[in-house]
């Protein structure tokens, strides 16, 4: 039997005593507070949290919105920058491409020559921006797309008895989910960090899901070049019928999205 020294036993308790903090310390970790480091709108009910993400999206100056509407069976993908004074960017159906740009009340519109229909004055406005006149009835189709707090006021509706749902990440961004009718009408996450905005919102009834970004950040909003831009007046040509492959209206109001109509 080896006999060891009073100092070689205190090395040894000592590195013992190391090694079991350390362990206690992973065990506290384990058991941390979920909250620590948030802005603490996870503690909050879900109708709270809620109200606390269309509140920080109604005082927002812009916002970057991306993802799928569903609609009458058809998807529509919108890419978009919006702020206060108009918005630019991207609806996009199987049929067709639209490039939107608001700037105050004129609304520009970039659509392939299909779009416009087949008669010549029709031809000559395909691939390029369009100043759509506030009296055609492309204008009220189309402006609602460009229209921050009418999108936001008609994507961001959950529709049933709300729970708060778990923890998850946004990209990089830590988020609550809430839910309404578990899930079937709706999934909205909201930010943990920082203001907590809406982050990503999974519609009722599988009508689309939407991420939100780049909230207060600036959009630039420049008219398109002279020579891409067409004047046609007050009166465009007849587009085809909205049911050939342009968008609907933009989203008004809060949706049900069981089999209905998101964007109507």
């Amino acid at each position: 039997m080896t006999a060891h020294s009073p100092a070689a036993r205190l090395r040894r308790a000592a590195v013992a005593g190391v090694v079991l903090a350390g362990l206690a310390v992973a065990g506290t970790g384990c058991g941390a507070d979920p909250d620590e480091g948030t802005n603490g709108v996870g503690k909050l009910s879900a109708a709270q949290i809620e109200g606390k993400a269309k509140a920080a999206a109604g005082a927002a100056s812009s916002v970057h919105l991306s993802g799928t509407l569903v609609s009458s069976g058809k998807t529509f993908t919108l890419d978009m920058r919006l702020g206060k004074e108009g918005g630019s960017g991207e609806v996009k159906s199987k049929e067709d491409t639209f490039q939107l740009l608001r700037i105050g009340d004129q609304l520009y519109l970039k659509a392939s020559a299909a779009f416009w229909g087949t008669s010549e004055a029709a031809g000559k406005l395909g691939d390029k921006y369009v100043k759509v006149p506030e009296s055609d009835p492309t204008y009220k189709q189309f402006r609602g797309f460009t229209d921050m707090h009418v999108l936001l006021d008609g994507l961001l509706g959950l529709d049933g008895k709300l729970a708060k749902g778990d923890y998850t990440k946004v990209g990089p961004t830590r988020a609550v989910q809430v839910t309404a009718d578990k899930g079937r009408g709706g999934k909205l996450a909201v930010s943990l960090e920082g203001t907590p905005y809406p982050l990503r919102m999974e519609r009722a009834g599988g009508a689309g899901t939407v991420d939100l970004g780049d909230w207060g950040q600036p959009v630039q909003l420049d008219p398109p070049p002279a020579d891409q831009t067409l004047d046609y007046g007050s009166q465009l040509p007849t587009t085809k019928e909205s049911g050939s492959g342009s968008p609907a209206p933009a989203p008004t109001g809060k949706g049900s999205g069981q089999g209905s109509n998101p964007t109507g």
